[in-house]
């Protein structure tokens, strides 16, 4: 029987330990079964601490390389006097800020990390990240599957911390979730990044972000993303709405893209893999948001810009009542249009990662943006209708998006590579 676990993060949390037979970890308040037909030291025993202690030796973990820290712009506020930047720019500064990190990374000295005691432990971690990939990214994690056992291990880590902070916010946990606990939150992650993991699956993102040239900085933008859902439930414009989407799924790609690789044969700078990257996990949340109208609409948002609606004469009283009229039509077509400029600016940077690493985001793009198809043979029915992509499809896009993915790297030099 494989572990489960259920987490949540409150700001009521308390802190305490998996303890495995002589071998202990840092964890929150846990609820999970134990491990059966291996004996009583390979069972999970639950205990609970009050405070947030250490276990001595867990420092095994901690980071080795030079630590560098980028300083966000995102959640800043202009003084007076200041130009104001869009949110493009902003975001445009940060993928600067990683994809130098990750060149002068790439050229330093790494040393690796030997974990204390029986390293079993941590290939459980990752097992049990692979095993939740598997149990909700059925796809995604298939595509893994080609990749080299060290680069698929670390992307189910980033996945499994990327969904835990997810249902902070969406989960079913999220009605008692306060600004305070996501600050616990980023807290926590600190510590991660630090070598100082709470619990098993931590531990695995620690030695992941110890193995690869992962910064801290997006992990803590997605966080600033959950609180904007707890403070924010409209956007005047796209430049809003844009921000959100780079805080909640942008982030994923900043965060993949070390662990991927790539491509030693390609000649594109390592901004522009960034900016695709960028540009996918914005375009797969844009059309999270187009796909979930109705269901948003019914929790009391709406992630559409409000400009952008008036323009086709429509209002939140629109979107309350879901009905399909000429004007949304217009609407949604135009928000498709740009979606698919987002996937397509997305394509362009997939043949340039590693080889292993193509298959899973070639995937992913062809499946989101079939779900653009399914809304519009919906007749743009997004508050009734909720649009997927059949098993059948994704059978048939999957050897596809295998054949697109051995596509050679470009061979055109946009920029040296320091």
């Amino acid at each position: 029987m494989s572990l489960k676990l259920l987490w949540f993060v409150s700001s009521q949390s308390n802190l305490g330990f998996l303890h495995h037979g002589n071998r202990s970890l840092p964890c929150p308040n846990l609820l999970f079964q134990h491990r059966a037909g291996k004996g009583k030291n390979q069972r999970w025993k639950p205990h609970f601490c009050s405070s947030r202690t250490y276990v001595p030796g867990s420092e095994g973990l901690r980071r080795s390389k030079v630590k560098v820290t980028v300083v966000s712009t995102m959640a800043a506020t202009s003084s007076a006097g200041e130009i104001a930047m869009s949110s493009e720019e902003k975001v445009y500064n940060v993928v600067l800020k990683q994809a130098a990190l990750v060149n002068k990374q790439l050229r330093s000295p790494r040393v690796d990390v030997v974990v204390p005691g029986d390293l079993s432990l941590l290939n459980e971690a990752y097992d049990r990240c692979g095993e939740i990939c598997a149990e909700y990214a059925k796809t995604f994690y298939l595509g893994t599957l080609l990749m080299t056992p060290e680069r698929r291990r670390a992307i189910w880590a980033i996945y499994v911390w990327c969904r835990r902070t997810d249902e902070l916010v969406d989960g079913p946990n999220a009605p008692h979730i306060t600004p305070t606990a996501l600050d616990r939150w980023e807290s926590r992650l600190e510590d991660l990044f630090n070598g100082r993991p709470f619990d098993m699956l931590d531990a695995a993102l620690a030695n992941t972000v110890n193995k690869f040239p992962v910064d801290i900085q997006p992990f803590k933008d997605m966080i600033e993303g959950m609180r904007m859902d707890l403070r924010k439930s409209r956007y005047k414009n796209f430049d809003e709405l844009y921000l959100y989407c780079y805080y909640v799924a942008g982030t994923v790609g900043l965060m993949s893209v070390p662990v991927m690789g790539i491509a030693p044969e390609s000649l594109a700078s390592t901004e522009s893999v960034y900016n695709a990257a960028l540009a996918l996990g914005i375009a797969n949340q844009l059309t999270n948001i187009l796909r979930d109208v109705g269901e948003d609409a019914q929790r009391g948002r709406i992630y559409l810009p409000q400009d952008e609606l008036a323009q086709e004469g429509l209002s939140d009283e629109d979107i309350f009542s879901g009905k399909v009229t000429d004007k949304w039509r217009n609407f949604m077509k135009k928000q498709i249009k740009r979606a698919r400029m987002l996937f397509h600016e997305a394509e362009k940077g997939i043949k340039e990662l590693n080889a292993s690493s193509r298959w899973p985001v070639s995937a992913s793009l062809m499946l989101y943006k079939q779900i653009l198809d399914e809304i519009e043979a919906n007749d743009y029915n997004n508050f009734t209708k909720r649009a997927y992509v059949s098993k059948a499809k994704k059978l048939i896009a999957l050897p596809v998006a295998y054949v697109r993915s051995l596509v050679a790297p470009s061979t055109i030099r946009s920029s040296h590579r320091n």
